[in-house]
């Protein structure tokens, strides 16, 4: 059964055959299969009432309880997650969630999940990269070992380059050292190299290659990122000092998980209307209800069907796990393809064509807020600042956000911010921060201009050297917050 059904999805992945059926129904079948195979599933349906034989329709999925990692996955062992019970029989391999929020999580994988990843992967490096053209170097930049970035992102290329495209696969991990010497020695056989990993080391890479003297234009960099949300200015900036000519098609964000790998990715479609809304926040606003730039992906609903619930979004997919209604906790919503163009001319602006695929689009998580005189504080709102000219040479754009309170209760913002490596700040650097900080969050977060007194706006800001340990620990996935 199993050697069939790996069978199937390798013939399937490299004859070019795409998922069949509505997203709706798939999900529905998929949801009948996990309720019969699944034992643990079994068990939270029946601690639910729920009769599996009267779920017959949408609606009826729709009204299926959400699985969480509480009320499921913490609460059932693992084998008993995987059908009939067997972990053996479904996982080739194991991953490990980063753990950025809490506890980190075993995902067992197989061949069939790698392959509905680089589904994603293969429509990044064609659809924006094409790869399918040039000669390409993947050099995977996130951490290797069982954490699931690096050997996902190392698998699914490796798929695609087996399909046929020219591709090779490079993987120094998250070694600075290493991957420069990769670059340098590799890069000039290959029409084009892309940097795959998450977008502030990646922007570390980059700068500590400009130090080195690395002339990345050379190399015609892409970039393959994941893992947080990141300004257009960031997407602008990295892009200058990389050499980067077209922002719609050089670099690629992919929205996933641990729980399932690549839910979506950008597409140029995806870019230049992130792009567009990026300079009409108004116009973002009214689309997103929020003062933030979400993440703007496309997916497909036959292999990850979204939902939304109460402002957060829902997935079901097939997995070493498989996922019911599995509530990621994910700020976000979806659009259809009609939809969001349609809002586009609507205002005035002409997006091109693209897939005509639905949009998912991702705040992050609400974990990652901080609540300042009532005022919700994001991440996005801090690194916009940290992205100004004058400001970004010397900084790398990694920071920990907080609130502190003194003997007096009295509550302020703070923000310990790091340096760039090697990098000689300007006399006055933390008040120039704080100053900077103030301004985008008056500009970005109407809460914050309108709950948080004058006398309060301006944060408390602390510089750190690079890589320092109690604050930017190397090799770890960062949290821009912490409890205060």
């Amino acid at each position: 059964m199993r050697s069939r059904r790996v069978l199937d999805a390798l013939r399937d992945f490299y004859d070019d055959v795409p998922p069949a059926g509505d997203g709706a129904e798939r999900a529905l079948a998929l949801f009948h299969e996990v309720a019969a195979s699944v034992p643990a599933y079994r068990a939270f349906l029946a601690g639910h009432g729920v009769d599996p034989a009267a779920v017959r329709t949408p609606a009826d999925f729709a009204a299926l309880p959400l699985l969480t990692k509480d009320a499921y996955l913490r609460r059932y062992p693992l084998p008993e997650r995987c059908r009939d019970g067997d972990l053996a029989a479904v996982a080739d391999t194991v991953a490990v969630s980063s753990g950025s929020s809490g506890q980190p999580t075993v995902w067992p994988r197989s061949v069939v999940d790698e392959l509905a990843v680089a589904r994603r992967f293969e429509d990044a490096l064609r659809g924006s990269f094409q790869a399918h053209e040039r000669t390409t170097l993947v050099v995977v930049c996130f951490a290797l070992g069982s954490w699931v970035g690096g050997m996902y992102t190392a698998a699914a290329c490796r798929h695609v380059a087996a399909k046929g495209y020219p591709v090779t696969v490079a993987t120094p991990g998250n070694s600075i050292d290493e991957i420069l010497r990769v670059v340098v020695e590799l890069a000039p056989h290959y029409q084009q190299v892309v940097l795959a990993g998450y977008p502030p080391f990646v922007k570390n890479v980059v700068d500590e290659g400009l130090r080195r003297g690395v002339d990345w234009p050379a190399y015609s960099i892409r970039l393959l990122l994941a893992g947080e949300v990141f300004s257009e200015q960031w997407r602008d900036l990295v892009g200058r000092r990389a050499g980067m000519r077209q922002p719609e098609s050089d670099s690629v964000s992919l929205y996933g998980t641990a729980d399932a790998g690549v839910l979506g990715n950008e597409t140029p479609l995806s870019v230049r209307i992130r792009r567009f809304l990026a300079g009409a926040p108004a116009l973002a606003r009214e689309l997103f209800g929020d003062a933030r730039l979400p993440t703007l992906v496309q997916f497909d609903p036959a292999t990850r069907y979204f939902e939304t619930h109460e402002g957060t979004l829902l997935f079901t997919g097939d997995g070493g796990v498989p996922l019911v209604r599995y509530h990621i906790a994910d700020e976000g919503s979806l659009l259809s393809h009609d939809e969001l163009v349609g809002f586009c001319h609507r205002h005035g602006f002409d997006p091109g064509t693209g897939p005509e695929r639905p949009f998912v689009y991702v705040f992050g998580r609400s974990l990652f807020t901080v609540s300042y005189f009532g005022a919700n504080v994001y991440p996005e709102n801090v690194t916009v600042a940290l992205e100004r000219d004058g400001i970004s040479d010397w900084v790398t754009g990694r920071f920990v956000l907080r609130v502190l309170s003194d003997a007096d209760e009295e509550r302020r913002l703070s923000v310990t911010v790091e340096l760039a490596p090697a990098a000689t700040p300007p006399a006055g650097a933390e008040a120039l921060l704080a100053g900077a900080v103030r301004a985008e969050l008056l500009r970005l977060n109407s809460e914050f201009a309108n709950y948080v007194p004058a006398a309060y706006q301006l944060p408390l800001v602390e510089t750190r050297p690079a890589g320092d340990p109690e604050w930017f620990p190397p090799g770890a996935k960062h949290r821009y917050t912490r409890p205060s």
